[in-house]
């Protein structure tokens, strides 16, 4: 019973794709059949692979990049309340600033390539992790923390069993808006500065209007994201 309703969703998302393919035609979309069958043979070419690899690599390091350095930020800014509040604008202020305006800057320092990859990966995921990290500790019920000192709890107890019990939740949701943003990040890397990888794929799919193969890579990189993202999921209301 638990499988009806991501199945019906699967279902209602296929049928608006159908019935938007037959609206458009072969010039804005390719259908779900077709899709799929190009999808298949893609993953069944062996130049193919390597792509996806590549892709695969930059963003698990700019997503590690982006998990270790927010939760540094986020955990130490949120422990004193008047160092959060002053950064806390400032956090917000670097989120908004649109990402691509940096490339230039990331290709300068780190040139073309991987390095430049996880680089522009990490910066799309360090800002949202540090704030979700931040306001959940900020966020915790000072009730907790008296009670771990009437407890005498040392302060390692105190953060192994208050702290990161009662803020993981937040953390655990600051890291799936985070997972979401240095995918995409990476992808943006490899459409504009790269020679290998999804990104790079998808770009040259753009410019010969290779319909098949732009949602063939489209549907690959929205199963993968939708995937992470449900587990991520089930293990935030597991921990709420």
């Amino acid at each position: 019973m638990k499988w009806r309703d991501p199945l019906l969703l699967v279902v209602i998302l296929l049928a608006a794709w159908q019935l938007l393919y037959l609206a458009v035609g072969d010039v804005g979309l390719s259908s779900p059949i077709r899709t799929i069958r190009a999808l298949t043979a893609m993953l069944g070419d062996a130049r193919f692979l390597p792509h996806v690899r590549e892709t695969l690599l930059a963003f698990v390091q700019a997503f590690a990049l982006a998990l270790v350095i927010g939760l540094a930020i986020g955990l130490t800014l949120g422990a004193s309340r008047l160092t959060g509040e002053v950064a806390e604008p400032i956090l917000v202020a670097l989120y908004s600033i649109p990402k691509v305006t940096l490339y230039p800057v990331i290709l300068l320092v780190f040139g073309i390539g991987m390095p430049a990859k996880v680089a522009f990966g990490a910066i799309h995921g360090i800002v949202p992790i540090s704030l979700f990290a931040m306001n959940a500790i900020r966020n915790i019920n000072p009730v907790h923390l008296r009670t771990a000192r009437v407890l005498r709890l040392s302060t390692m107890e105190t953060v192994g069993k208050i702290l990161l019990r009662a803020a993981l939740p937040e953390i655990v949701t600051g890291i799936r808006v985070g997972f979401s943003l240095t995918l995409i990040g990476t992808l943006l890397g490899e459409m504009f500065g790269a020679q290998r990888g999804l990104g790079f794929l998808l770009m040259q799919a753009m410019s010969l209007h290779a319909m098949e193969r732009i949602m063939s890579i489209t549907l690959l990189l929205v199963v993968f994201a939708a995937v992470v993202n449900a587990a991520l999921l089930a293990l935030e209301r597991r921990l709420t």
